[in-house]
């Protein structure tokens, strides 16, 4: 492993001074998408580059953890991203990289002029060392690379050329030079809390951190809010975790989703398990409200704690204007999706019960086993924190976590300025 780290270090050290190089002598390497072939000849034919075997393992890139238990929201990261602004400063000074042709599925196995190109994209943003070459072959190494850029890009890393790649891939070094700049501002905000125990939502990339002295201990995968019914941005403390929570439906959802289903399907409201109540707490039978109209805003739709109560096991409440919290869901395939912007505001949390157990770890009386044992119960049951644990919600589309590994998100709710998006989610 000593060996392998030191040879991945050598591939990023090795970029860095053929940009410098390149541009200490004039030339533009990178103009216009053409790469300049004396200089990347010179460098393959260099006797440093050695052979596979004893200078670079695909499988060691591969490898390589784009992911860290360094948290996006912390001194370090704004001294990576610093470093990562010169890098991409770099990149565009030298014409950026070029745009990566087709539509085809390129994967391991194929043969295609394109994947040329898409070899020199991959090295310029040092995903793929300049030793790696500039044949049609889609190989390990290129295998390895793309991987490599579709987990910093939040992609599914599959090594396919798929559309979604292709997509973040032909984003322009300018616009993403841009979105580190941008970045860099709100970084330096947050990173200044210093804060020994904190949940952070980051919204862009619909990820949770749960970080403790410094380090994450736990991520989750999240599913934050729509377009049309964005997650805010705030800062407050988690002060209860409610197990087997009652949900009830705020009036956006009552208006926008529930009366027209109950339109179409007067059963809809007794097969959820949600009751009605008028302002006198007094349960109102469904069978008696005009569905035709509005006026059913004014009752208060609660569903029963349960299997397909629409926060499932956990409820985590937090002072803030916007009423939104943290929960479970019944909907678990959910967070398998690429796009996780499905939510009313609110956020919801995979894995869930592990977040559980984290933050009541200093509630006495809370471990692991009575978390489980009261889910199983099915009964109601709050639980206030011993140490409310600060949580921040926050937008953050591009951050860098180590020398070399910058992270890009599509900007889902365009708060960046940029002009250009990933995945085409502002239509």
């Amino acid at each position: 492993m000593t060996n392998l780290r030191k040879n991945l270090e050598s591939s990023r050290l090795d970029r860095r001074l053929f940009l410098r190089g390149a541009a200490t002598a004039g030339l533009s390497i990178f103009a216009g998408g053409a790469l300049a072939q004396p200089v990347i000849s010179d460098i393959l034919a260099s006797p440093r580059r050695g052979n596979w075997n004893d200078q670079f393992d695909a499988r060691a890139l591969d490898a390589e953890k784009v992911a860290s238990n360094q948290p996006i929201m912390s001194l370090a990261t704004v001294a990576y991203v610093q470093n990562a602004i010169a890098d991409y400063s770099n990149i565009v000074a030298q014409g950026g990289w070029p745009v990566v042709p087709g539509n085809a599925k390129l994967q391991l196995g194929v043969t295609d002029p394109a994947v040329s190109i898409l070899r020199k994209r991959l090295m310029i943003s040092g995903d793929l060392p300049q030793s790696a070459g500039l044949s049609n072959s889609f190989d390990t190494y290129v295998d390895a690379a793309v991987k490599r850029f579709q987990r910093r890009h939040g992609l599914p890393a599959d090594g396919v050329m798929g559309q979604f790649t292709y997509a973040a891939m032909n984003i322009s070094a300018q616009v993403r030079l841009g979105q580190l700049q941008t970045n860099l501002q709100r970084l330096n905000e947050l990173a200044v809390l210093n804060e020994p125990r904190f949940v952070m939502v980051n919204i862009p990339a619909a990820q949770i951190e749960a970080v403790e002295n410094g380090r994450v201990m736990q991520r989750h995968t999240a599913i934050v809010g729509k377009i049309d019914r964005q997650t805010p941005i705030l800062d407050s403390k988690i002060h209860e975790v409610i197990l087997n929570p009652y949900w009830t439906a705020p009036k956006s959802i009552i208006q926008k989703d529930i009366i027209p289903l109950m339109r179409k399907d007067p059963t809809y409201l007794t097969r959820n398990n949600i009751r009605l109540y008028n302002q006198q707490g007094v349960e109102v039978p469904p069978e008696t409200v005009d569905w035709n109209t509005d006026d059913a805003v004014k009752l208060m739709f609660r569903q029963d704690p349960g299997k397909i109560n629409a926060m499932s096991s956990t409820k985590i409440n937090f002072h803030n204007p916007y009423a939104v919290y943290m929960h479970d869901t019944p909907q678990k395939t959910l967070f398998n999706n690429l796009m996780r912007f499905d939510s009313s505001g609110c956020v919801r949390v995979q894995n869930v019960r592990d977040l559980d157990v984290w933050l009541l770890k200093n509630t006495p009386g809370w471990d692991r086993q009575t978390i489980e044992t009261t889910i199983k119960s099915g009964v109601n049951t709050p639980v206030q924190l011993a140490d409310p644990v600060p949580v921040h919600f926050i937008y953050v589309t591009a951050w860098s976590t180590g020398d070399g590994v910058v992270h890009f998100r599509d900007d889902i709710y365009e708060r960046d300025g940029a002009t250009e998006l990933a995945l085409g989610t502002n239509t």
